[in-house]
């Protein structure tokens, strides 16, 4: 048989069979935005039980997908929780132990080789975009666009004022807004619209290829600075309940808006949405010592009790993930990486991973927690005067850490037991009742520090 005879009974058979899967549109692999909060409460949604919150959207968000309700942040402290759920490594083997530079060529930043989500996603054909707050890393070689960003527009440090985007909170005060590394000004626009403004001209720009959206808010985070519709909405509420649930809520707003583009390109069914706080809520005096909640449980920011680390956390993907649906299974920031790279069927870096997927878990209620046989670990600082915490089951050691449940008399606790099942609020400490478990959990700890 001639080669033109091959060819066209070749060409009749792929009409026959129509497009492979990689030609096809609708198979492309999905978008993935993964939506940041920053120092939102334990339980501050309505989904999760607020009475007295505005939060439809993310509400919404969970009524289409998964919500987790023993969900843990990678740190207490802003910077080591970014750094835990961009690269799915613990923090400290991260390079990340503490809070980063929030000056210009300060020290502390996510070092440039570690491989983070974008860097993972771009590898596999993605647009990636950071969008919001950054603050692991202030120096040309840990800026977002060094670090697998194609786009990168916000502020680099620990927060801003969110009409002149200044930092204020350590001398010398300086203009914290950037867009791919130079230096932008937009004085007097509110930064939670200027970042939604952002985020659907990406999307819109890049509707025709997958991409990877890493929206990093600074909301709730202080200074509360709500809308005035909402602060007079709020105005039954008491201070600073009042101050934090209108943040809240211009958040949510805003948050809406970009979904609402994302619905309205016909995009929803194929992005993978994410949504976590980075830590608990602060009881700073700059938070005018709360506003936010833990519900039942004990602590707050900085906190290596229950409220410091406990995070709300949904994932929604309509069509491919359950809908509406709980799971009491216990997850981890860490987790995000290696649960996106399964579900999005790109290949993860190659360093070791301490994140474990939970893509099993999201598609089976029944489903066990990696967790169950990789214990979750947490560390603040390095040496002998480190905050560390170790959970391994039911039972969680807390070697040292602050309580700063409240913020104006913290109070640092040492070697504390606890059953989280049956003591989530963490009232009792059964160190002395059960030393072999103490002397376990140290060793664990002792074995993930080596």
């Amino acid at each position: 048989m001639n080669r033109s005879v091959v060819a066209a009974a070749l060409s009749a058979l792929l009409v026959l069979q129509g497009p492979t899967p990689a030609c096809r549109a609708d198979e492309r692999r999905p978008n993935v935005i993964v939506i940041l909060a920053d120092d939102q409460g334990s339980v501050d949604l309505g989904c999760y039980g607020a009475q007295d919150l505005h939060t439809p959207h993310l509400d919404a968000l969970a009524s289409r997908g998964v919500r987790f309700t023993q969900f843990y942040s990678a740190a207490p402290v802003c910077s080591p929780s970014r750094a835990g759920l961009l690269t799915g490594r613990w923090p400290v083997r991260a390079g990340v132990p503490n809070n980063c530079a929030s000056q210009a060529g300060g020290a502390g930043a996510l070092p440039p080789d570690e491989i983070t989500l974008a860097e993972m996603f771009r590898e596999s054909g993605y647009v990636t975009a950071h969008i919001g707050k950054w603050h692991v890393g202030f120096t040309p070689t840990t800026l977002p666009n060094a670090q697998g960003f194609d786009h990168s527009f916000g502020h680099m440090g620990g927060c801003i004022d969110n009409f002149s985007h200044f930092f204020y909170w350590s001398g010398p005060n300086i203009h914290d807004l950037w867009r791919n590394g130079v230096e932008v000004h937009h004085d007097g626009e509110f930064f939670p619209d200027l970042m939604a403004r952002e985020a659907v001209q990406f999307v819109q720009q890049h509707r025709d290829r997958p991409l990877f959206l890493y929206y990093a808010l600074n909301t709730p985070h202080y200074p509360y600075q709500g809308d005035a519709k909402w602060l007079k909405h709020f105005e039954h509420l008491p201070q600073p309940r009042r101050l934090y649930a209108a943040f809240l809520a211009a958040q949510d707003e805003r948050i809406g808006t970009l979904l609402k583009a994302v619905d309205a390109l016909s995009l929803r069914e194929r992005t993978i949405i994410v949504f976590q706080s980075d830590n608990g809520h602060s009881t700073e005096e700059r938070a005018h010592f709360g506003g936010g909640s833990g519900g039942p449980y004990r602590g707050a920011k900085f906190s290596l009790f229950e409220a410091g680390i406990r995070s709300p956390a949904i994932i929604s993907w309509p069509g491919q993930v359950p809908e509406n649906e709980v799971r009491n299974q216990v997850g981890h920031a860490c987790d995000w990486l290696p649960t996106l790279a399964e579900l999005a069927g790109v290949k993860p870096p190659p360093a070791p991973l301490d994140g474990r997927s939970l893509a099993t878990v999201i598609r089976d209620p029944q489903a066990p927690s990696p967790h169950a046989a990789h214990p979750l670990h947490w560390q603040i600082g390095t040496g002998p005067k480190a905050d560390w915490a170790v959970r391994d089951g039911d039972w969680k050691l807390i070697g040292h850490t602050r309580d700063t449940t409240d913020g104006r008399k913290s109070v640092d606790v040492a070697n504390y037991l606890v059953n989280v099942a049956a003591d989530p609020a963490e009232q009792m400490n059964l160190a002395d009742r059960h030393p072999e478990i103490v002397a376990r959990l140290r060793k664990l700890h002792d074995e993930h520090l080596d």
